[in-house]
């Protein structure tokens, strides 16, 4: 089974300009994990939660200093209003890794659970065409399975 079967369509995008605070908008209304960058017709980046959330978290400094013991985790939810006050392109992952909509489902696979993807784009010719996620792809496995009487 192909990518191009099971991906989904005209995916929804961001810019660099966009601000956080409507990304993480919707990441949460849509449960969308991550985000295309695109600039124009170039997709430029990719914004996920994970950049988010990492802005968050203790630094290295933090933890020699102190140990995790002592950072104040309540505190450091607290710097949320300032990270969302930022644009994507101050988050972003610039060099993006896609899959092809002709690659296998679990070529696809295999490549977003090695870099710990739960979402990644499908690009035709450098052209972005789509997106793949994590549950399309066990979704697409199980109804085979189950159709063809594998699982019973």
């Amino acid at each position: 089974m192909l990518v191009k079967q099971i991906m989904s369509g005209a995916p929804k995008t961001v810019t660099p300009e966009t601000g956080l605070l409507e990304v993480v908008s919707l990441m949460c209304l849509y449960r969308y994990s991550g985000l295309p960058v695109m600039e124009g017709e170039k997709m430029v980046g990719f914004i996920a939660e994970k950049d988010v959330l990492h802005k968050l978290f203790p630094t290295l400094e933090d933890m020699m200093v102190d140990g995790l013991g002592s950072v104040d985790f309540d505190e450091m939810m607290g710097k949320y209003r300032g990270v969302v006050n930022l644009k994507v392109k101050d988050l972003m992952t610039r060099s993006v890794v896609t899959v092809s909509p002709e690659d296998h489902i679990l070529k696809a696979a295999t490549t977003m659970v090695r870099r710990k993807f739960r979402r990644i784009p499908v690009a035709d010719a450098g052209k972005l065409v789509g997106m793949l996620s994590l549950g399309d792809i066990h979704k697409a496995i199980f109804q085979v399975n189950v159709s063809s009487g594998m699982c019973k």
